[in-house]
């Protein structure tokens, strides 16, 4: 692999890892908390609403981009080895994480929030908030640790090639 190759894709993979990490710990330190101090009504509507408005180039070329890069980078290191293949593997397998608790708890648990119906018709908004809040809040805080690990993980191996 061409060197040019190489740093494209720990670029590329660096930059997709960081903004997913980044979205994803906004959510945890300002709109989940900010959420949780209003009533039932405005946490589902809002959370169904952007649940509706993620699915987008940008989020989705990212979230989807950084896991690809990954692989290209470690693909690419995969005839030097060393300390930058050691950490974008890690990173890799961090950001795996982040893909496996999103698809297996936080988007489950989107659906079944969009299901319950619009805001207006759910007769029981508490019990809403209850199954979802707090299983969509842990499972989240794991993605967001998972995230920001590959994201650390591959900064260790932009920090390597300069060695």
């Amino acid at each position: 692999m061409t060197e040019t190759i190489r740093t494209a894709a720990l670029a590329g993979a660096t930059l997709t890892t960081g903004l997913v990490a980044g979205l994803f710990f906004a959510f945890t330190c300002a709109v989940m908390p900010g959420l949780a101090a209003t009533d039932g009504r405005t946490l589902v509507g809002t959370m169904q609403s952007i649940n509706r408005r993620i699915l987008n180039g940008w989020f989705l070329g990212a979230f989807l981009g950084a896991p690809l890069l990954l692989a290209v980078a470690a693909a690419a290191h995969l005839d030097r080895g060393g300390p930058v293949l050691v950490w974008t593997v890690a990173a890799l397998a961090c950001y795996l994480v982040t893909v496996g608790v999103t698809a297996r708890l936080n988007v489950p648990l989107n659906d079944r929030l969009e299901a319950a119906g619009p805001v207006d018709q759910i007769a029981d908004l508490a019990e809403v908030r209850a199954w979802f809040e707090a299983a969509w809040v842990r499972g989240n805080l794991v993605r967001t640790l998972s995230s920001v690990a590959a994201f650390a993980c591959l900064i260790a191996a932009l920090l390597a090639r300069r060695g």
